[in-house]
């Protein structure tokens, strides 16, 4: 079996850790701890393109946070601080012993990516990964399923894909004709469209099952 794993609030918190480093820009420039709610409601988890959220912190504190502290806080706050819970180090473990290949499917840069998989310890229990930068194509579309796919040297038909967002990685699975699981985070499932094939409430259940 190949499983397909989102990177981003599946695989890692990295809402965590985007609020930990957002909490210390704050901090640095004595700005309100308040407000980091706005923070985290402009980065919406990460699916706010980057420019708008410089734009946005920019616009926000004018002569107060430098450009250049705003754009290391992007390329490497989350990066930084990201780590791998033990649950989920011990499930990619169990599944690699069972004769399960594990690969990584993304969207994003692959500086910061690659970043988060490096420091995390990721690149020590997966077997690859993907990210969309580099193969010119990201989440749902199938054509990045299939480059998943040609990393571990499997057909995408032994796929299972696992990840936290509705339409890029469960309707990207449903393109590509894969099994899917949608680690839930407390949410509803409300897309009519389509549907996981299963539901879990953290990706270390999911790896297991």
């Amino acid at each position: 079996m190949l499983l397909l794993l989102d990177l981003d609030n599946t695989l890692i918190d990295r809402d965590a850790a985007f609020r930990a480093a957002g909490a210390e820009l704050l901090a640095t420039h004595r700005l309100p701890a308040a407000d980091l709610e706005w923070l985290m409601t402009v980065d919406a988890s990460g699916y706010t393109p980057r420019a708008e959220v410089a734009s946005a912190l920019l616009e926000r504190y004018p002569e107060v946070v430098p450009a250049g502290d705003v754009h290391r806080f992007l390329d490497h706050g989350a990066a930084d601080r990201v780590s791998l819970a033990s649950p989920v180090r011990s499930a990619l473990a169990a599944a690699r012993a069972a004769g399960c290949a594990s690969v990584i499917v993304t969207n994003g840069l692959v500086a910061q990516q690659t970043a988060k998989i490096r420091n995390s310890g990721l690149d020590e229990v997966v077997d690859g990964w993907v990210i969309s930068e580099a193969v010119g194509c990201k989440k749902p579309s199938p054509e990045i399923f299939h480059a998943a796919a040609a990393v571990a040297g499997l057909p995408l038909a032994d796929a299972w894909m696992i990840g936290d967002s509705a339409h890029a990685d469960i309707g990207g699975a449903h393109a590509a004709g894969l099994p899917s699981t949608w680690i839930s985070l407390g949410r509803t499932w409300t897309e009519a469209a389509y549907h996981p094939t299963r539901i879990e409430t953290d990706v270390a259940a999911a790896i297991r099952r």
